[in-house]
């Protein structure tokens, strides 16, 4: 933006330096010209008042004289013509230049002539001056000089050399002129523009300067700090609401289950046990629903500080917290990485919660005999982590909605979960700028993808500071 305003200026300046400064030179060409032609014809018609009388008497001896010495003088040659056109007194070496008969013919029907009517730079040549010889009404003949241009040529040269100059002080002038007043009228809007990213990464308490630039832009940047208090402060009761909706549902959730726990014994009939079960399990279920709203909005709300993790060793100890499940379930979980640390930088425990999500989700749908692989490596100037499975896998359709909140296969809506996992997993995965892609297996199952940016410690892994990694039991499932 800064260059192309700069670029409208510098072309406005230059149409304008152009415009006057052509004239100018014109007029400055014209001018010297003219004053030259005007000496040059002061001289001719002097020599015009001597010739008439040299003329009439067949007396030219006085006039070459003249003529010599007008030469010798100042370099300009001349001769007086006859009414026929016979050089009759020439100065020494004349020599008739272009244009002379031309000259010749305008000064001997009695009218003065000069030519060319401007001296250009790039013309060479001589000036030309024709003045007809009157003798009391009668024209005898004709004074001509013909005076070389160079001197005429280098004054032209010398102004247009002034005028350039003179436009290239202005142009530069203007450039700077232009610099800083783009910048002045710019600078908000860079500002707003790094403030939007830094909002848009995360940073809510970015705000911009609001009395920098021109007055549109200050409002506009007020206007734009109260929207984005608005917007900051909605969030903060959006999520804040979801958190305590959430934690003050818990209490009596837990007093409703405790409750219908208690109903079990009176219930004597076969088809009272199985309802009376049926509701316990759908407390568990809104339990678990409740524990992932609360985890999604601590998500949100989390600030996107970066924290340096050895991808390789959360791997394994999120691999070795679900192993124990997927062996009761008959499936083979292992993880597949090349030894040594890998490190990623990423917003705490994104790494530990998505691979927690996927795991699940890969264990709980391949089903007995299934194989769950989880791999790590390096991979595309980043930390690159897959969760493979043996399980149905996902339509085009469902992968394209698999992050919506609540959402799930029509296919699973009666096995335990809430539709919540990937949701938090993309989160977290967005705030630490990386991202969750997932796409068919084959044969068949399902590849949910991570990846993160590398860390600039891994070049010094002592240097790291590394997120302490733990290996804790697998977490309430919400998928």
């Amino acid at each position: 933006m800064r260059r192309r305003l700069v670029i409208s200026y510098l072309l406005l300046m230059v149409l304008v330096v152009v415009a006057l400064g052509t004239p100018l030179a014109v007029t400055l060409t014209t001018r010297e010209t003219e004053r030259v032609r005007a000496d040059r014809l002061a001289d001719a018609t002097r020599f015009a008042s001597l010739a008439g009388p040299a003329l009439r008497g067949g007396t030219t001896g006085p006039l070459t004289n003249e003529l010599d010495s007008y030469h010798e003088l100042y370099g300009i040659g001349a001769a007086v013509v006859d009414r026929d056109g016979r050089v009759v007194a020439p100065s020494p070496g004349w020599q008739p230049p272009p244009g002379t008969r031309e000259a010749l013919e305008i000064a001997l029907s009695g009218q003065q002539t000069s030519r060319p009517d401007a001296v250009w730079p790039w013309l060479d040549g001589q000036i030309v001056v024709a003045v007809p010889i009157n003798d009391g009404g009668e024209v005898l003949g004709a004074v001509i000089t013909a005076s070389p241009s160079d001197g005429v040529r280098r004054t032209v040269v010398t102004w247009w050399t002034l005028v350039v100059a003179l436009g290239l002080l202005a142009v530069l002038a203007c450039v700077l002129t232009a610099f800083g007043l783009a910048g002045w009228v710019l600078r908000p809007v860079t500002e707003l523009d790094a403030v939007t990213h830094e909002i848009a990464e995360g940073d809510r308490g970015a705000r911009v300067q609001h009395r920098l630039g021109p007055p549109e832009l200050r409002r506009l940047a007020a206007s734009f700090n109260h929207m984005a208090d608005v917007v900051s402060d909605v969030m903060d009761r959006q999520r804040a609401f979801v958190a305590h909706a959430s934690h003050q549902l818990r209490n009596p959730l837990t007093a409703l289950r405790l409750r219908v726990e208690e109903l079990g014994p009176s219930v004597a009939d076969e088809q009272g046990r199985a309802e009376h079960q049926l509701a316990l399990e759908e407390t568990d279920r809104l339990a678990l629903l409740l524990d992932a709203l609360l985890t999604l909005a601590r998500a949100e709300r989390r600030e996107n500080q970066r924290v340096t993790v050895d991808a390789r060793a959360t791997a394994a100890s999120r691999v070795a917290a679900w192993e124990p499940l997927a062996r009761h379930r008959s499936v083979t979980l292992r993880l597949s990485a090349d030894p040594g640390p890998v490190y990623a930088l990423t917003v705490p425990t994104a790494i530990d919660q998505a691979l927690d999500a996927l795991i699940d989700n890969a264990v709980k749908f391949s089903g007995a005999g299934g194989e769950v692989t989880v791999t790590v490596a390096a991979r595309n100037g980043g930390i690159a982590l897959e969760v493979l499975d043996t399980g149905p896998g996902m339509t085009r359709s469902q992968l394209g909605r698999a992050t919506e909140r609540f959402w799930r296969a029509p296919e699973v809506q009666n096995v335990d979960g809430a539709g919540l996992g990937l949701t938090i997993a993309a989160v977290l995965v967005d705030a630490s700028d990386g991202r969750l892609t997932m796409h068919p297996n084959s044969p068949r199952g399902l590849v949910a993808a991570l990846w993160f940016p590398a860390s600039d410690a891994s070049d010094d892994p002592a240097s790291a500071p590394v997120e302490p990694v733990t290996e804790p039991a697998p977490p309430a499932r919400v998928l």
